[in-house]
């Protein structure tokens, strides 16, 4: 299966390297790029790829506006590029449901895996922008929260589910998930979907950060 990828960088030069190292993969397939995050949003409604490579900051329309516009009317999945000075320009992508963030000094092997990975609904972060993210709901009070998601709505997972969002927010895919608690890969993507809908959540990334700001262990029931 091809990915199709709409490239969102304002940067000229730094868009046509994108490009270039997505183009080298052979289940990848660039199918538009953009300029700014209005033109991002324009190509995602027309041309309903499988993810937007968003820059995080983009003129007329910012990479967070964009990444809302783009995950709240399901048009596609969105990984975020930052540089990473930590702001609230990733807390805003995080809550506007991006599916990963990924620094913009990653390699071309890791940017190409990131791809793959939140194309197929897994989400990723950057080990470096875990950490921080992480740090920073430690230190910041309140800490910022994903929309609609609150602890009270953590009650409302059954045992198995607070076991696979506990393994999300370990950072596992849903194949480790599988092999971890003994079932199929399908349905750790069925219960995926239900810890999304019944968190409020987005994205993937959104619950992994929630499970480890609440310290979801998981339970022993099987």
């Amino acid at each position: 299966m091809t990915v199709r990828v709409v490239v969102a960088e304002d940067q000229a030069a730094v868009r046509q390297g994108l490009v270039l190292i997505l183009g080298s993969a052979p289940d990848i397939e660039v199918v538009g790029e953009a300029a700014d995050g209005e033109r991002a949003v324009e190509l995602a409604r027309e041309l309903r790829p499988d993810l937007v490579l968003m820059d995080i900051q983009m003129p007329v329309l910012d990479g967070v506006a964009a990444t809302a516009r783009i995950t709240g009317e399901r048009l596609a999945e969105v990984l975020v590029l930052t540089t990473f000075d930590f702001d609230e320009y990733v807390f805003g992508a995080l809550r506007a449901g991006a599916g990963g963030f990924l620094l913009k000094d990653s390699d071309a092997a890791s940017l190409i895996a990131a791809v793959r990975t939140v194309a197929a609904g897994e989400g990723t972060i950057a080990p470096a922008v875990t950490r921080r993210l992480i740090a920073e709901f430690a230190r910041t009070a309140p800490a910022p929260r994903a929309p609609a998601a609150d602890r009270s709505r953590l009650a409302t997972l059954t045992p198995r589910e607070r076991e696979v969002l506990a393994h999300v927010g370990a950072g596992l895919a849903n194949a480790q998930i599988a092999e971890r608690l003994g079932m199929a890969e399908a349905t750790v993507k069925t219960h995926v979907s239900r810890i999304l809908h019944k968190l409020g959540l987005r994205s993937r990334v959104q619950a992994a950060v929630l499970a480890q700001e609440a310290d979801v262990t998981g339970g022993q029931d099987r």
